[in-house]
C-alpha cells in the first residue's frame, strides 16, 4: 500500500494505492475548475488492470454529484448516477453503448488511471505503442464519454500519451506511477511508509 500525493495546477490529490495483480486505490482530490469542488474516488481493476469499478463523489457550494461505473468481467459497462443542486453543464453518466471495446476509466485530472493501461501492456519498461479506448469521466460533472488514447513507450519509466488533439510526456516512478504528467500534476509523496 502507497501514500501518494499529487500537487496540481489548480488542485491536489491524495491516493491510497495498492499494486499486485489488480490496482485498488481510495482517494480524494480538490479542485477550482470550472468551480471548487471536493471529490472522493474508489477505484478497482481486475488482474490486468482493467478497470471493474470507478465509484466517486464530488461536492460543491449547493450541489452535489455521484456515479458508479462498472465494468463487467464479459465487458459489460453500467452506471448509476444521483444529481443534487445546480451545477450546469452536463448530467453525470453517459450512453455505455458507446463503451463495448474499452477496457480502462479514465478520471479526468487524475494521473492515477493513466498507470493501468501503462501497466497492462508494460509499456513503462518495454518498447511498444497501443491504441485503445477509455470511458472518460469529466470533472466535476462527471459525464462518461468514449474517449480514444495512444500511449507510446519512449524510454525506461518514460511513456507518451495522446488523446483528441493533446499530448505529453509522461514520467513513472519504479512502480509505473506517474509521477510527472506536464500540465497536470507532479507527485510529490510515494512513500510507503513515513521516514522517522
Amino acid at each position: 500500500m502507497r501514500g501518494l500525493v499529487w500537487m496540481k495546477d489548480g488542485g491536489a490529490e491524495y491516493a491510497e494505492v495498492d499494486l499486485g495483480a489488480e490496482l485498488t486505490a481510495v482517494g480524494v482530490a480538490i479542485g477550482t475548475d470550472p468551480v471548487p469542488y471536493r471529490l472522493e474516488y474508489t477505484l478497482r481493476t481486475l488482474t490486468g488492470y482493467v478497470t471493474e469499478l470507478l465509484s466517486v463523489r464530488v461536492h460543491g457550494a449547493g450541489w452535489h454529484r455521484a456515479l458508479d461505473l462498472r465494468r463487467s468481467v464479459h465487458g459489460a459497462w453500467s452506471c448509476e448516477t444521483k444529481e443534487e443542486g445546480n451545477l450546469g453543464g452536463p448530467s453525470p453518466g453517459g450512453d455505455v453503448n458507446a463503451l463495448g471495446d474499452a477496457l480502462d476509466c479514465d478520471l479526468a485530472l487524475s494521473p492515477l488511471t493513466n498507470t493501468m493501461p501503462i501497466l497492462r501492456h508494460g509499456l513503462d519498461a518495454n518498447d511498444g505503442r497501443i491504441d485503445l479506448v477509455t470511458a472518460w469521466v469529466g470533472v466535476p460533472h462527471l459525464h462518461v464519454t468514449r474517449h480514444p488514447q495512444r500511449y507510446v513507450h519512449l524510454a525506461q519509466g518514460r511513456v507518451r500519451f495522446e488523446g483528441e488533439g493533446f499530448g505529453a510526456d509522461l514520467t513513472l516512478d519504479g512502480d509505473g506511477v506517474v509521477a510527472d504528467y506536464p500540465g497536470l500534476a507532479r507527485l510529490m509523496s510515494g512513500d510507503a511508509s513515513p521516514a522517522w
